[in-house]
């Protein structure tokens, strides 16, 4: 049965609606805690060492942590691979291209795909930088989120890669919350109005909610 249904059209959009959703929900939570590094070190520090200790005493020191990423990294993987197979699949069925005279998607539309591998690589670089420190400049300091925030933020090219991959994820959600809603069936003729408003704002909100963080950097509101 999973097989048939991971094996259709619809069923893997499906996996690419629920597992954009899952993603939704994390970088609504992610950039209401990112911005509080606007409240001090103390506050950020404290936020982040609450992630760790979520769910004690039920859960051990950094196991619910741990579950989160766990289902990141599946909703990321499924994404993905969805993706890759619905974009195969239309490529076979379309060999040939079709000339317009006018683009008929949207900017946002015609860029998913480049989107998604930006945000992929994105993702890769973030870990590396504010997770491990692998490629962390300026000396990573475990346990001190907030001075590598600013670290990160205090460098040129940490700023470029960061903005750049979010204005690619605001149009990403912008795409990718109206694709959701046809997906399970919401959108409608009275309704797609609505929905592309709050597809708008919700990718505006938190496009300028994680920019929001590295501007503050270079502007010394966070230092």
């Amino acid at each position: 049965m999973a097989r048939t249904v991971w094996g259709s059209t619809v069923g893997k959009k499906t996996v690419m609606a629920v597992s954009g959703l899952i993603m939704l929900l994390y970088l609504v939570v992610h950039m209401i805690g990112n911005l509080k590094i606007f409240f001090g070190a103390g506050e950020f520090n404290h936020y982040a060492h609450w992630l760790r200790t979520l769910g004690e005493p039920f859960m051990h020191y950094e196991w619910t942590l741990w579950l989160v990423r766990v289902v990141l990294v599946v909703a990321v993987v499924a994404h993905a691979v969805s993706a890759y197979q619905l974009s195969r699949r239309d490529i076979r069925a379309r060999p040939s291209k079709y000339v317009h005279s006018k683009p008929r998607a949207s900017y946002a539309t015609r860029t998913m795909r480049w989107g998604g591998i930006i945000l992929g690589l994105f993702i890769v670089w973030h870990i590396l930088d504010l997770t491990t420190g692998t490629v962390h400049s300026g000396g990573f300091q475990p346990g001190h989120p907030y001075q590598n925030v600013v670290d990160t933020f205090s460098t040129g090219y940490g700023n470029v890669i960061y903005i750049v991959a979010m204005l690619a994820l605001g149009l990403h959600i912008r795409h990718g919350f109206w694709s959701a809603a046809q997906t399970f069936g919401v959108g409608s003729r009275t309704r797609d109005r609505a929905l592309k408003t709050v597809a708008n704002v919700l990718a505006l909100l938190l496009t300028a909610g994680f920019i929001a963080v590295p501007v503050g950097v270079m502007t010394g509101v966070v230092s």
